[in-house]
């Protein structure tokens, strides 16, 4: 039996995980930075900007089409997301300045961030919820949400700390927003931005390599959404050593990209022994590559390539440049109509579009106050 469940959990220790959405919110709150807003907050939905809100307009908006979709059941949305920031903007700038006094600064650039939301499993219904601060780019405090008490990360924190604490009225609002609120509202913008939010992409997988002695990197791009695994395995087993996992990372077009190096010597006997394996949540069957030389973009491939697209366009130049020249030839030899103006320049434009026609083949080839 305890082989069983060994051999059990082996297999599925890949499993990709079910899909977790996330609705995060981000207030920046900053003092005398040039050109910027002194406040500016902005909400995502699974990596996607939602809304947006500064100091300079006042006013909540929506940045995706579906999400003006929730006016239908709460006409009010968007006039109080607007209060509820104009609320956060205040409460903020008053932080900054006790923070200011704390740390005991009188002037210059600081930053006051809050970074708080709460994520939903869509398969076990399960909630969590998170609510922090730093103050110049360093954590200051952090809302734990299992003892719903705070944590000071910084001792001019704990002034804060002792005073959130003790507000019970505050520890209940907490409570109601992160267990009920947030993920009430959060199902609610997974349902409106269903097609964009719950749809699968598949990536495009490369492997690549910058010289013979580096590693192989086994690298995938544009995939949806971002829960997604990727490991390298010889003859069906996984590999753990001589394997760097690289991180999770946004495209500008809301995709993700990620990849595995494994340190391997390309050689004719290993060919077909390796293989990148990439699993998508939601996706059932997995995405393999063979490691095969032929398959390897690397740097030396790409100069190749680089200079066959060369030659083939100088060659392409070079032909444009007879077939002009001998266009040119039978013009002269043959008598000029009566009535050619030699300004008209028809002779030019022929040169010029055969030309032309050699160069488009070459271009053809991114809270509360602290």
């Amino acid at each position: 039996m305890n082989l069983f469940l060994f051999v059990l959990l082996a297999v599925q220790i890949h499993s990709v995980a079910p899909v977790i959405h996330s609705v995060k919110y981000f207030g920046t709150t900053t003092s005398q930075v040039p050109n910027f807003p002194e406040f500016v907050s902005v909400g995502y939905v699974d990596e996607v900007q939602i809304s947006h809100y500064d100091s300079n307009s006042r006013k909540a908006e929506p940045k995706q089409a579906w999400m003006n979709k929730i006016t239908a059941e709460d006409p009010r949305y968007w006039q109080t997301e607007t209060e509820t920031s104009v609320g956060n903007e205040q409460r903020s700038k008053v932080s900054i300045e006790n923070m200011k006094k704390r740390f005991n600064q009188t002037g210059g650039v600081h930053i006051y961030q809050r970074m708080s939301g709460c994520e939903w499993n869509n398969e076990t219904d399960a909630v969590d919820g998170w609510e922090q601060y730093s103050y110049d780019g360093e954590d200051l405090i952090s809302l734990d949400t299992k003892t719903w008490t705070w944590t000071a990360a910084k001792p001019q924190a704990v002034p804060t700390k002792h005073k959130w604490d003790h507000d019970k009225a505050l520890i209940e609002h907490k409570k109601y927003y992160f267990t009920e609120l947030c993920p009430s509202y959060l199902k609610k913008y997974v349902n409106n931005g269903a097609n964009v939010l719950m749809r699968t992409e598949l990536p495009e997988v490369y492997l690549l390599q910058k010289t013979p002695s580096s590693p192989v990197s086994c690298f995938a791009t544009g995939f949806y959404p971002d829960g997604a695994i990727m490991f390298w395995r010889k003859d069906g087993e996984e590999l753990h050593e001589d394997v760097e996992h690289g991180e999770l990372l946004p495209n500008h077009d809301g995709t993700f990209q990620m990849a595995v190096d494994l340190k391997v010597e390309v050689a004719a006997d290993v060919e077909g022994k390796y293989e990148c394996v990439f699993q998508l949540a939601g996706v059932k069957e997995d995405m393999v590559t063979k490691l095969e030389r032929k398959r390897i973009l690397s740097n030396a491939s790409l100069e190749d390539n680089s200079s066959l697209a060369i030659t083939v366009t100088l060659a392409l130049l070079a032909a444009a440049a007879i077939l002009a020249a001998i266009i040119f030839l039978v013009w002269r030899c043959k008598d000029r109509p009566a009535k050619y103006d030699p300004a008209s320049g028809d002779g030019d434009f022929k040169l010029s579009e055969n030309l032309k026609a050699g160069i488009s083949v070459r271009h053809s080839s991114g809270h509360k106050a602290s």
